[in-house]
């Protein structure tokens, strides 16, 4: 599909990963605490990953763990995660709206 940049991310076995969303080639690949289940989620473009009771906020493009929190007192179980992302595609969706009118004005 031609226009479609970017990674998709990939929670398993105590790791997240980064595939090419065009070629499928992987990324990068970031190992976390556990060898079990993880949760993965970007809201407005920043990357959230949670394993073996703790969260973690992820760089897209590297994968390196930017900070993570215990989540003290919760135990080493699967953590699930959840966001809005309704925001950026709220603001997205103005811009485009703004950019549609003013390159209308500018053929008028």
């Amino acid at each position: 599909m031609a226009g479609r940049t970017g990674a998709l991310f990939i929670g398993t076995h105590g790791s997240v990963m980064a595939v090419d969303r065009g070629t499928g080639e992987t990324i990068w690949t970031t190992e976390l605490k556990g060898s079990d289940f993880v949760d993965v989620m970007v809201a407005d473009g920043e990357l959230y990953a949670a394993s073996k009771g703790r969260l973690y906020r992820l760089d897209p493009t590297s994968g390196d763990v930017l900070w993570r929190n215990d989540l003290p007192g919760t135990g080493w179980g699967i953590v699930s995660i959840a966001g809005s992302h309704g925001a950026a595609a709220a603001e997205k969706a103005r811009r485009d709206a703004a950019a549609a009118a003013a390159s209308a004005s500018a053929g008028s």
